[in-house]
């Protein structure tokens, strides 16, 4: 499969605004011990939220948010630990599992804003791009959508580095779901697309038009 690309912007962001809304904030406090938070007004929930969160040391906050939202993918243990961890290493970009990437820096940047930088920043890239050769309904995957744009990258990119054989098709990508934390389509042949920074940096684009050769892993042949 040949897919034409061309990437239309690619910036760097430290808040992603579809992760968060306004009753999981009037949730949060809740579990800050917050009463009534249902009564608030919608403009009011974040001065609230950040007033209820300021009674707590960052790592017990931590450990509030990072139970509220993974309390079903992490145990107690893991949870105190991230949370301290979190207030001096990139956790969204160091923790042994990618797949809890995308939570940790949404959860990251949010303590971060409640607390005035205590936690380190984490950055996040958006790509903006165009396709065509390939139908962004019915054919684009993570798989093809990460192979298309590793057309485009460096050899030092991470991604090269890391999955080359996945890349290439030699091996089943199944850590495509992994990196790529977010894609939609926003016109009939282009995308946005989310990914950490610690992936994709802008500058790790060295071509912004071209064509990429994606070759697809074929389980049978493989045996």
């Amino acid at each position: 499969m040949k897919i034409r690309v061309k990437i239309e912007e690619v910036k760097t962001v430290n808040e992603l605004d579809f992760y968060w809304n306004n009753e999981e904030y009037k949730n949060l406090l809740k579990e800050f011990d917050f009463p009534d938070a249902e009564k608030l007004k919608d403009a009011e929930v974040m001065e609230f939220l950040f007033m209820a969160i300021s009674d707590f040391e960052p790592a017990e906050a931590a450990e509030i948010v990072l139970t509220y939202k993974l309390s079903d993918k992490l145990n107690e243990g893991q949870i105190q630990n991230i949370a301290h961890e979190m207030l001096i290493e990139k956790v969204a970009e160091q923790y042994a599992e990618p797949a809890l990437h995308f939570d940790l820096y949404n959860i990251n940047q949010f303590l971060r804003k409640a607390y005035n930088g205590k936690f380190p920043d984490t950055e996040a890239t958006v790509i903006k791009a165009t396709f065509e050769g390939v139908d962004l309904d019915a054919e684009m995957t993570k798989e093809i959508l990460i192979k298309a744009l590793c057309g485009g990258l460096n050899d030092g990119n991470l991604i090269h580095r890391l999955f080359e054989d996945q890349v290439s098709g030699e091996v089943a990508f199944t850590d495509a779901e992994k990196v790529i934390w977010s894609h939609k389509k926003t016109g009939e042949n282009t995308m946005e697309i989310v990914t950490s920074n610690k992936w994709i940096d802008k500058e790790d684009f060295e071509r912004i038009e071209y064509e990429a050769e994606i070759v697809l892993f074929n389980e049978e042949l493989s045996l």
